[in-house]
């Protein structure tokens, strides 16, 4: 079950780097060819590996279980904005995710 979860972390990662990488390729870009670069075909593979490790916890783990690690997605996107992308965050910016992974760990911490 430990695996499980360690997979369902490594499935947000690939997620929300995948978003960042898909950003990146996206950022400035106009013309439909330009969407057409590394960064986006990356980002796209990065959503691939996610879901392939998505399937795979979802054939262990109940979905109840398995669903609220989609937030964390959210965490991982707007730290990885900040800190990579250098965007900015204002407090309820900050608060907000705060609270979305403080419902993140009461709700995946459920026994019942």
């Amino acid at each position: 079950m430990r695996l499980t979860h360690a997979l369902l972390l490594l499935a947000c990662l690939f997620a929300a780097g995948g978003q960042l990488l898909l950003k990146i390729g996206a950022h400035g870009r106009t013309q439909w060819l330009e969407f057409i670069n590394w960064h986006v075909f990356f980002g796209l593979g990065g959503y691939a590996v996610s879901t392939l490790l998505w399937l795979y916890c979802l054939s262990r783990l109940p979905l109840r279980v398995v669903y609220p690690y989609t937030a964390l997605t959210f965490v991982l996107v707007v730290l990885g904005a900040v800190m990579l992308l250098g965007e900015r965050a204002g407090w309820r910016a900050g608060a907000g995710t705060l609270l979305v992974l403080a419902g993140l760990v009461i709700v995946t911490t459920d026994r019942g």
